[in-house]
């Protein structure tokens, strides 16, 4: 299975490839599809947000079997989620998780202003929460800010996660990293562990 700083590598540079215009779509003809069909060794796990203007296999030049991903609102995980990564990691050897959020994220605008929310929609909103304080405590834009608290805090969470992910972050054998798209560039910019002391 590919090396996490090799994975880190292939995701940046088909994301410099989408952003330039000169994507080669690999991996997405009959050939690949018979070849994953007799099983799949995605080179990444991509925990991101179900909004319709980030499709992880374009904004990052993949093809077929490239990318395990998870998508839900605010890219929150659950219980289902969890199982789902575990699964990639455990079971198809993947080594290298992103957590995948992007500018003028509703999910995280939506807790910001606490609007009042129908149904299950709650349970996101609450989830993000603990961004959207953290991000009030410092200056510039809080909305921007608290989306990248956001995947900060979720990257942290998905490395204490026992008792898989949590052992393999201190095995080496398994890296966790945060990244923003921005919906304007369709660039992808990697955050630092350490983004939230940058804003103090």
């Amino acid at each position: 299975m590919i090396d996490p700083d090799i994975a880190i590598k292939k995701l940046i540079e088909g994301n410099e490839r989408f952003v330039n215009g000169k994507s080669i779509r690999p991996n997405q003809d009959i050939r690949r599809i018979k070849e994953v069909s007799e099983g799949q060794f995605p080179f990444a796990i991509i925990v991101g947000c179900s909004d319709s203007r980030v499709p992880n296999e374009i904004i990052f030049d993949q093809g077929l079997g490239d990318l395990f991903i998870i998508r839900t609102a605010g890219q929150v995980s659950s219980n289902a989620s969890w199982g789902s990564i575990e699964f990639a990691h455990n079971v198809l050897g993947t080594k290298l998780i992103v957590v995948l959020g992007h500018t003028k994220c509703g999910a995280v605008a939506a807790a910001y202003k606490v609007p009042d929310i129908p149904g299950h929609i709650i349970t996101l909103i609450n989830s993000i929460k603990p961004a959207v304080e953290e991000a009030k405590k410092y200056g510039g834009n809080q909305l921007e800010n608290a989306v990248k608290i956001n995947v900060v805090m979720q990257v942290e969470q998905l490395k204490n996660l026992e008792p898989v992910l949590s052992k393999s972050v201190k095995n080496n054998t398994l890296k966790i990293i945060g990244a923003i798209y921005d919906l304007e560039t369709g660039i992808v910019e990697f955050l630092p562990e350490d983004f939230i002391s940058t804003l103090k």
